[in-house]
């Protein structure tokens, strides 16, 4: 039981890793663009810039993976408890965005990580 308990745990954090890192490649392939789209011609021009990035599709790619590993991990475990740990990806991708995209976080919201990292304890402990 404990076996399958932490292959759970381990396989959310790889969702969630997953997520981290096509959030952020979709992230650092948008901020390239220029985002003026007021008309539908612009919107299919910014459509197909996109389309030629292959860092959207490296996203898209990483979004796939984790998608099928979340899929796996809703067949192996409650919804409730893999819900909850799911929330991991805020941290993730809170602390990747500091850290990569050099993005500032306040001591606000840094409270509110700790928040979710005790809700996480809490929840995988009980």
């Amino acid at each position: 039981m404990k076996e399958s308990l932490f292959l759970i745990i381990f396989l959310i954090f790889l969702t969630d890793l997953c997520d981290t890192i096509s959030q952020l490649s979709l992230k650092h392939s948008i901020n390239r663009l220029d985002l003026q789209v007021n008309t539908v011609k612009k919107m299919i021009g910014l459509l197909l810039q996109l389309a030629k990035i292959p860092r959207v599709w490296f996203g898209f790619l990483f979004s796939t993976l984790s998608l099928t590993v979340w899929l796996f991990v809703l067949s192996k475990a409650e919804l409730n408890f893999a819900y909850s740990l799911d929330s991991m990806r805020y941290i993730l991708i809170t602390i990747a965005s500091v850290i990569i995209l050099k993005e500032n976080v306040g001591p606000v919201r840094w409270m509110g990580i700790i928040c979710v990292v005790t809700g996480i304890i809490l929840v995988a402990s009980g």
